[in-house]
């Protein structure tokens, strides 16, 4: 997200930078970086936390709402102050959109409404799968016109009060409506400068395609278009021809380690023993020969070297390795 390393140390370098030919920039880009240094640490606790339903007031959500204001203070200065002013930059532009997309990523993990973390009402049709339903209990309404129960469309039946649905209980901080939208137009705003502005092994354009991918597994709950975002930033990391420092290299090389544990997400573990061997008719299938010992204790006779008095008892000899039709055991020599 806004916390990651990489993306904290190029903001430090162009803070750095551009101290003496923009401190107005310079100054908002420390403060940026202070709040994502902050903001890491929350979403890291919020992570070993079990989810809890943000609607109750608990004395754990004070966590959640700090993630909220935080993000919610990033945002404005990421909108307001330094948007405006990266129009002249190359790799300081790719990242202030990237940067914009996680706020708003957050948004969509701990404020959304409706939440992304709703379960389905459950459905019981695979226990009776293949049998008809028994419908002989469910009685059609009663026409109005014929008599029956008469309710006007719309209205509560006696007794009965209506019951307002709960909001987030950081409804104070931040409005509680659906950033699905809004997140996934600056997720391809993002995209789309890091592929026209840096090259496909850059730690930036590979920083912003990560938390692209996990924003659509996450979020979205697209499974195949994560793994697809994910396997065409390695592919174009190793076709990428430009030089880059060693540093740069690094975070390249952590990057994609990244990428390639999201490519496996959602796929499952594939048991290569419960795939099963298909043989041609009438070919035997070759046997299974073990392999040769790598060396063959040799008993010697013992016997008295006159002129230096040694006694010699054991040789190893390395064995030749023999061909897997006629396997064959060491042999004695006797010295």
């Amino acid at each position: 997200m806004a916390s990651s390393e990489v993306d904290q140390k190029f903001l430090g370098r162009f803070a750095r930078e551009t101290n003496n030919t923009n401190p107005f920039l310079s100054s908002w880009l420390y403060k940026v970086l202070g709040l994502s240094v902050l903001l890491s640490r929350k979403l890291v606790r919020a992570r070993r936390l079990r989810k809890l339903d943000t609607t109750r007031d608990t004395k754990s959500l004070q966590l959640y709402h700090h993630i909220i204001w935080l993000s919610r203070e990033g945002l404005v200065m990421m909108e307001q102050y330094i948007l405006p002013m990266v129009d002249g930059y190359v790799e300081l532009k790719v990242l202030a959109f990237k940067l914009r997309a996680s706020f708003y990523h957050i948004y969509v993990l701990f404020h959304n409404q409706p939440s992304i973390h709703q379960t389905a009402i459950p459905s019981f049709t695979s226990a009776n799968k293949g049998k008809a339903a028994d419908r002989s209990s469910i009685r059609s309404s009663p026409n109005p016109l014929e008599g029956g129960p008469i309710r006007l469309p719309g209205s509560l039946p006696p007794g009965l009060a209506p019951v307002s649905v709960p909001k987030p209980s950081a409804s104070f901080l931040l409005p509680a409506m659906n950033y699905i939208p809004t997140a996934s137009a600056c997720f391809n705003a993002a995209a789309t400068y890091s592929d026209d502005l840096l090259p496909g092994s850059h730690p930036i354009r590979l920083s912003v395609k990560t938390e692209y991918s996990a924003y659509l597994y996450d979020c979205l709950h697209d499974g195949d278009g994560s793994r697809r975002i994910a396997q065409q930033a390695i592919r174009d990391v190793y076709n990428a021809q430009e030089g880059m420092d060693d540093e740069m290299f690094e975070d390249a090389a952590e990057m994609v380690g990244i990428l390639g544990r999201m490519m496996k997400r959602g796929l499952g573990s594939s048991d290569k023993s419960s795939t099963p061997r298909i043989l041609v008719a009438g070919t035997p299938e070759t046997p299974k020969v073990q392999p040769a010992p790598e060396t063959t204790k040799v008993m010697g006779t013992p016997r008295m070297d006159s002129s230096s008095g040694t006694v010699d008892t054991v040789v190893r000899i390395p064995q030749v390795p023999t061909p897997p039709t006629a396997p064959s055991p060491g042999r004695r020599v006797q010295r």
